[in-house]
């Protein structure tokens, strides 16, 4: 297992072999099946997930129906800061949608790493702005297209979602029913036969 991260950091090009051994000391990796939880609602969120194969789920539940809010694939941080940096109580789920291999850490062991290693800032600070840039676009998505709109953007930004996330996951993260969600995918579908 500690191959796969020592692989996965060797694309950044940017740790030392030193680096990548304290990495890999400091963290683990952990397997989780398809469809297992890994945080629920109201607890805190005291590790944070690198995805490093597989697909996790953030949602909600509101009114007893799961609302999906995003999804999380290789290299990305599965992670919900406000629970995670305040060591609040989260107001989401974290669930595999498929077999997940994860590195998983805690703040303390981030912190350790950070002060034995300052080198490593860089990839806190490349993650870190590209998770608030995806969470912008989302609001921007939700806010300013209709689902017709949402479902071509989703298309167009996030194609690998469509062969790998069950349909009625893909609808409640555009908002709108499956049977809306089948319909906009037939009419964009026909549409572009003609």
């Amino acid at each position: 297992m500690e191959d796969i991260v020592i692989n996965f950091l060797s694309k950044y090009n940017t740790f030392s072999q030193e680096e990548m051994r304290a990495i890999v000391e400091k963290t683990r990796v952990e397997s989780f099946k398809k469809g297992a939880t890994i945080l629920k609602e109201g607890e805190v969120c005291e590790k944070c997930y690198f995805v490093i194969s597989g697909c996790v789920r953030q949602f909600q539940l509101i009114d007893g129906e799961e609302k999906t809010t995003a999804f999380f694939l290789e290299g990305q941080a599965a992670l919900l800061y406000t629970s995670y940096m305040q060591k609040a109580p989260s107001v989401y789920y974290l669930a595999c949608v498929d077999d997940c291999i994860l590195v998983t850490g805690t703040r303390e062991e981030e912190e350790e790493l950070h002060k034995a290693h300052p080198g490593l800032a860089h990839l806190l600070h490349t993650l870190m702005p590209e998770d608030y840039s995806k969470m912008q676009q989302r609001l921007d998505l939700m806010s300013n297209y209709n689902p017709e709109e949402r479902y071509l953007m989703l298309m167009q930004t996030q194609p690998e979602l469509m062969n790998r996330v069950p349909l009625h996951q893909l609808a409640s993260y555009i908002g709108v029913t499956p049977e809306s969600f089948s319909r906009i995918r037939k009419r964009v579908l026909q549409n572009d036969k003609l």
